[in-house]
C-alpha cells in the first residue's frame, strides 16, 4: 500500500498520505504543496504465534461486525 509519511516545512505539520503514481500531495493543515516525504518505518513483523488483533472491545456493546454480534442472532 503506497502510504507515505510527510512533513510540511511551512507549518511543521506531520501527516500520512495515501499516494498513487505522481499525485500531488498537499498539507491538510495549511494546504501548502511544498511538503517533504519522510523515511517511514517498516511494519513490525508478525510471528505465527502472535494473537490476531481484536476488532472490538469484548466488554462493550457489539461493534457491528458479523463476528461481534454476541447473542444478537
Amino acid at each position: 500500500m503506497p502510504l507515505f509519511d510527510f512533513v510540511c516545512p511551512k507549518c511543521e505539520h506531520t501527516f500520512e498520505e495515501l499516494v498513487f503514481g505522481k499525485e500531488t500531495v498537499e498539507c491538510p493543515q495549511c494546504h501548502s504543496r511544498d511538503v517533504e516525504r519522510q523515511m517511514g518505518m517498516p511494519p513490525r513483523p508478525q510471528s505465527a504465534a502472535a494473537d490476531l488483533p481484536i476488532a472490538c472491545n469484548s466488554a462493550g456493546p457489539p461493534c457491528g461486525a458479523p463476528w461481534c454480534q454476541r447473542g444478537n442472532t
